[in-house]
């Protein structure tokens, strides 16, 4: 009795998260890109069943290996992917699905609790262990569709920098890092680096929560960041900035803080 009660207080809440995704698509004006990447065929019928039963408007591919994702060369927004696969693993899936598409929401399946520190190193979103739950499924899918909706917005956030030339706005979105050059700064967007007159803490207060002094001459936009080590950043693309060893610890529990939390503009 206990178990067919606590079923039916998902169903109802399912039903909400059913209302929620039909807003969100017909608010953005776009279709919820889903991929779902598993070697296992049971697993990829039952978490595509999952999602189509609750987000009946969302996109969805499959894929039996990492490598006939990147094939693929599509974007999604969201992506469910095992990390114990055949071939090239689900972590090596993700570093390189960062250097393509940075702004895409991880989700991770796997069987095994150990791989779970490996999957925040590649700013996974979240987890799920196998057997898979439908309600905590969705439980997080619904969270992922709310990071998207962050994200989406946080692409219209700019900033407005002064150069010796020209005055120009920014995305957010677009910027990198940024570098302390003396008495200027280099801001590294996606296409190109812009010099200015500015101070590092003017910067920082400008851009917000979703930027870290990972150190006095950086702020990384953690949104980019594909994995890190004890004394540096590697962001999608190839590009690697310093991170102070003494600012290690508060860095990692920053990191994990923004990627639970969707930050404040985009991850």
């Amino acid at each position: 009795m206990w178990r067919w009660k606590r079923f039916t207080g998902n169903r109802l809440r399912f039903k909400h998260k059913r209302l929620f995704c039909n807003w969100f698509l017909k608010t953005e004006g776009e279709t919820l890109n889903i991929a779902i990447v598993d070697d296992e065929k049971i697993i990829r019928e039952q978490t595509n069943n999952f999602i189509h039963r609750h987000y009946p408007d969302c996109a969805l591919r499959s894929y039996a290996a990492g490598e006939d994702l990147l094939a693929a060369h599509m974007q999604f927004d969201i992506i469910f992917l095992d990390i114990k696969m055949e071939g090239v693993n689900g972590i090596e899936t993700a570093r390189e699905l960062r250097r393509q598409q940075a702004d895409t929401v991880l989700i991770f399946i796997t069987g095994m609790k150990e791989y779970v520190f490996e999957a925040f190193d590649v700013s996974a979103f979240h987890y799920l262990l196998k057997p898979i739950d439908e309600g905590k499924l969705l439980e997080v899918l619904d969270r992922a569709v709310r990071e998207v909706e962050k994200r989406k917005d946080g692409r219209h956030r700019q900033l407005f920098v002064r150069t010796k030339g020209r005055s120009l706005t920014i995305d957010q979105s677009d910027i990198l890092y940024i570098e302390s050059k003396a008495k200027k700064a280099e801001i590294h967007t996606r296409k190109e680096t812009i010099e200015i007159y500015a101070s590092m803490n003017e910067l920082e207060e400008q851009l917000g929560e979703s930027f870290y002094r990972c150190h006095r001459g950086y702020l990384v936009n953690m949104a980019y960041i594909a994995e890190y080590g004890a004394d540096s950043i590697s962001l999608a693309g190839g590009e690697t900035v310093y991170l102070t060893k003494k600012k290690h610890s508060e860095f990692v529990k920053t990191y994990m803080w923004y990627l639970q939390n969707g930050g404040v503009s985009c991850v």
